[in-house]
């Protein structure tokens, strides 16, 4: 238990920013997965369409401290390779 004003404070904090954390990163494994699906489909509309909201979710993630840059352009890239190549 937290025994100091600030100490009390900063599990506050730490409470509404895991759950900030949380579904952000929910949000994201769930764009993966629509991405995913699309490029396997096959269809180069909804792919490229599912891959620019992936990239997107993926920026805003490491502007807020979520996602680390260098795993976001990592994965960016992924996402450029499968959009490109249809």
């Amino acid at each position: 238990m937290a025994n100091t004003q600030s100490a009390i404070k900063a599990a506050r904090k730490t409470v509404r920013l895991t759950l900030r954390n949380k579904a952000v990163k929910t949000r994201l494994k769930t764009l993966h997965k629509a991405f995913g699906a699309a490029v396997k489909a096959g269809d180069a509309a909804k792919s490229k369409a599912a891959g620019i909201a992936y990239v997107s979710a993926i920026s805003k993630a490491v502007k807020s401290g979520v996602v680390h840059r260098n795993a976001a352009s990592r994965a960016k890239s992924h996402a450029a390779k499968y959009v490109l190549a249809k």
